[in-house]
């Protein structure tokens, strides 16, 4: 990669590239093994990272999974009255429980991602609440049942070959490798006091040090290395690495509700997985079985993909393209126009 991608306000340089796709490999890595890893000074590296980090362009945080603590995962498609979606859309991006909300279908659908620590917290919303707030005309909620990318281990390929195959073993991989298994787990997490502080800290700053984690936790730092290797091997949290995918020169974005033949969801779900377009692919309940998320750099490029590439699928049946007209929660982390916006900011 020699280019420049260009953002609304940035210039993000290749090695400002590398530094990103290094993390997506070990977001936890010390700054000092990133250098050595890219042939750069720990300085250089440190800065690089401070400035993208300030200007919204990444995020390192961690991520709880429901699905470990035994709660099930939702996709929500809210159709709303006109006037009524941005209010609707900042009001569930201020929900812990919504780590995902966009606003999509020329301005009139709010699609967002329920991760509820609780049953009862899940119901509250997509019983009561939403059910109950005249604004909103239509939901249809999707129950998570595959998760083919996302998440800790399998990420936006996007980046794919920015690093030479050398350089991504000098960086190994901090969490577990990734393998298709159920959303819900069978054997449930049970948490402790000690490992809900360290996940509030996870969540602010997904690269805080074993001293600030031990701090929270009452733990020592070496108590406190072995319980979080043990969340990461459980997938009770995974280090997420946000991109603002704008400030790569990703500016299309979309929903994709795919509908396949049952025999062909695995295998389709399989191939989405490896396509560099798309962020994330599911399978869910409901009258489409595959949900994916696509960023391409324009509208024609969307085009070509989702009509060239996804329309070619064995076994496709239907796909609804949905434009993604503003992103405003990702991973749990908000966005302000097309940066991210750390926590507390």
């Amino acid at each position: 990669m020699t280019g420049t991608f260009m953002g609304e306000s940035v210039a993000v340089r290749p090695e400002d590239v590398r530094i990103i796709r290094a993390l997506q490999i070990a977001p936890r890595a010390s700054f000092a093994s990133i250098a050595a890893a890219l042939g750069m000074t720990e300085g250089a590296v440190s800065r690089r990272y401070r400035r993208l980090q300030g200007e919204g362009i990444i995020r390192v945080a961690g991520v709880v999974n429901p699905g470990a603590l035994g709660q099930s995962r939702w996709l929500v498609r809210l159709r709303c009255r006109p006037g009524s979606v941005a209010a609707i859309a900042d009001a569930l991006a201020k929900r812990d429980d919504a780590n995902w909300v966009a606003i999509s279908a020329a301005g009139s659908e709010v699609t967002f991602a329920v991760q509820a620590r609780s049953r009862e917290q899940r119901d509250d919303l997509l019983g009561h609440r939403l059910p109950r707030t005249a604004a909103v005309i239509d939901i249809n909620a999707y129950a998570m049942l595959r998760q083919f990318l996302g998440g800790r281990g399998h990420y936006w390929a996007a980046l794919r070959g920015v690093l030479t195959p050398e350089q991504e073993s000098i960086l190994g991989n901090e969490g577990p490798p990734f393998t298709e298994s159920p959303v819900v787990a069978r054997d449930p997490v049970r948490l402790t006091p000690e490992d809900e502080r360290m996940l509030k800290v996870l969540a602010a700053d997904g690269r805080a040090g074993l001293v600030d984690l031990a701090a929270v936790a009452d733990l020592t730092p070496g108590r406190a290395a072995r319980r979080l290797q043990a969340l990461l091997l459980r997938r009770v949290v995974h280090i997420d690495v946000e991109i603002a995918a704008a400030a790569l020169g990703y500016h299309a974005r979309a929903n994709l509700w795919i509908r396949v033949h049952p025999s062909a969801i695995k295998s389709v779900g399989r191939a989405l997985a490896q396509e560099p377009e798309i962020a994330f692919a599911a399978a869910v309940s409901g009258s489409y079985n595959l949900h994916a998320v696509a960023h391409c750099r324009d509208l024609d490029e969307l085009f070509e993909f989702t009509s060239d590439r996804i329309g070619s699928y064995s076994g496709l049946e239907g796909l609804e393209v949905s434009p993604v007209l503003r992103h405003i929660k990702q991973a749990g982390t908000l966005l302000s126009g097309d940066r991210l916006v750390r926590g507390g900011d």
